[in-house]
């Protein structure tokens, strides 16, 4: 009865010639008609194999690169291979292959100038992973018309990065984008409109390491700063304002306090706020945290 089924496993179903098993591609087809009964089946004839030289992990490779958001195909392109076709049509169809659609141009711009300005701004791979899925969901949204596709990509960027609670600012963002401000906070605006997302909330306490740094301030102002910042947000509710200006309010008062000789027009210039917004918030610390003649 065993017999009698392996040799049922080994017949072809529909003509009941011999199967064969093609081992480069994972292809199991009949050698009499040709049917295909699987494909790209798991090669497990080269698990547990090392390899101690390159030839022989080159020789030993099973798999290609992996599945990538970076990549304007997500790295499931096939090329057709130009050599040796005769047939006319076949060669027709490997021209039109070689031929880029719309929507992988629009990728592939998308891809270059998310890396770009990633890479300007020292950001980890995860946070451009995240960008370019939001990226995919606006354009699978259809909010690319009537926006630029570099200033929705550095709003996605800036909405990533406040995600994960990374010590950027927005300014950082348009500073290194390729397109104009206003565009970039509209598309912004439309990101987390369309697509119905919560915006994260930007902590000013993890603004102040990088500050302090530009700065060139010592520890104990930046310890006076975070207290301050602490004891703001006790006191007073910081939603829908600026961090950076409360950051900006915040540094001056620890410089007045430790008596460091740092303007308003400085701190305001590195922090990237007005030095009306700095004096505005610098009230505030004085008068919700009672501090009088400083």
């Amino acid at each position: 009865m065993i017999s009698k089924k392996i040799k049922q496993i080994n017949l072809c179903p529909e003509c009941g010639g011999t199967i064969i098993y093609i081992q480069e591609s994972g292809d199991i087809l009949c050698s009499q008609c040709g049917i295909v009964l699987d494909e790209r089946s798991i090669d497990f004839t080269h698990s547990g194999r090392r390899a101690f030289t390159s030839q022989e992990k080159k020789n030993r490779e099973t798999t290609g690169a992996p599945i990538s958001r970076l990549l304007p195909d997500m790295g499931f392109t096939t090329v057709i291979d130009k050599k040796n076709i005769i047939n006319p049509d076949l060669k027709r169809a490997a021209k039109w292959n070689t031929r880029i659609s719309w929507q992988k141009r629009n990728l592939l711009i998308a891809t270059t100038e998310l890396k770009r300005i990633c890479t300007n701004l020292n950001l980890p791979d995860y946070i451009k992973e995240e960008a370019m899925h939001l990226y995919r969901r606006a354009f699978e949204k259809k909010l690319l018309k009537g926006r630029s596709i570099n200033g929705m990509i550095a709003a996605c960027i800036y909405f990533a990065i406040r995600t994960v609670k990374l010590p950027r600012t927005l300014q950082e963002v348009i500073d290194e984008a390729s397109v104009e401000a206003k565009e970039v906070r509209r598309c912004y605006s439309a990101l987390i409109r369309e697509l119905e997302l919560k915006v994260p909330n930007t902590d000013p306490s993890a603004l102040v390491p990088k500050f302090m740094v530009e700065m060139g301030l010592d520890a104990e102002v930046e310890k006076i700063t975070l207290t301050l910042l602490k004891a703001f947000k006790s006191n007073l509710i910081t939603s829908g304002k600026d961090p950076k200006g409360i950051v900006a309010g915040a540094i001056y008062l620890a410089c007045r306090i430790k008596d460091k000789k740092v303007t308003q027009s400085q701190i305001a210039e590195i922090v990237g706020v007005t030095e009306v917004t700095l004096r505005s918030r610098y009230k505030e610390f004085t008068k919700k945290l009672n501090l009088k003649n400083i």
